[in-house]
Parts: C-alpha cells; structure tokens; sequence
C-alpha cells in the first residue's frame, strides 16, 4: 500500500506542479522540483515523477531516494535501462537529457551538498541498506 499511495501522490504533484508551472513544488519542500519523464523499461510507456534537483557545471543532479525505501525507484532502473529521459523545469522549460549514475567518487562529494539541500535524505539513506543513488541528467541539445 505505501508504494501505492506514494505513486499516487507522485502523480498529484506532477499535476500540481503544471498548472502552477512548478511554483508549489517549491513551496512545499523550498526547494526546486523538476519532472523526470523516463519510458517504462517493460511498458515501453512515458512515466513521469516530481523530483528535488541541484545544479552541477553541466547537469542536473536528482537522488534516486524513494524514501528509504529497500529498492531502488522506478524511474531509476528505467534509466539505467535506458539513459534517454525529458525533463521540464519551473517555469515550463522541458528538454531532453542522458542519465548516468553517479561514481562512488561524484557521489560521496556531492552528498554532502544534496543534504545540505534536503535533510530528509539523510533519514532516507538511514532507513534502507542500499545507497542511495545520485543520478547526473546531462542535457542532449
């Protein structure tokens, strides 16, 4: 039932965040929300999820939390079966990008950052036994 409440409220804040064009997402959890659009790696269908995201040089960076919860979230293993996704930002900008995990190395420096952003995932990353991964979103313009 709590993955089936949490795709729920995924799909809700996905609504949410187009009709106010990504506003209330960061009003909710102050900070920037993006919708990953990934394609179901056995559907084949478009998926899309609100996520929390940084900035590096060249990428965006999202964390593949779900939670805490034991396994890694949907929209990641879709990635990693296949790296091509969309993206669309506040304000209504969308493009398209290519996933890859990030390195031990690109994530033990970047987790520092990512829990300054969002205590939360620190809570997260103690509820589970899996790392929790950190995922580069590179656009392909």
């Amino acid at each position: 039932m709590r993955d089936r409440t949490a795709k729920c409220l995924s799909a809700v804040h996905a609504a949410a965040f187009h009709v106010t064009r990504g506003r209330l997402g960061r009003r909710l959890v102050r900070n920037d929300i993006l919708l990953l659009t990934t394609r179901g790696r056995k559907s084949g269908r478009p998926h899309t999820v609100p996520l929390l995201y940084l900035r590096s040089a060249t990428a965006l960076v999202v964390i593949a939390s779900w939670g805490g919860r034991p396994a890694n979230p949907d929209w990641y293993e879709n990635l990693m079966a296949s790296p091509r996704a969309t993206v669309e930002l506040p304000g209504g900008q969308t493009f398209d990008v290519s996933a890859r995990a990030a390195t031990p190395e690109e994530r033990a420096s970047w987790w520092p950052r990512i829990t300054d952003a969002y205590a939360g995932y620190v809570d997260y990353q103690s509820q589970t036994d899996r790392e929790i991964p950190v995922v580069f979103l590179t656009p392909t313009t």
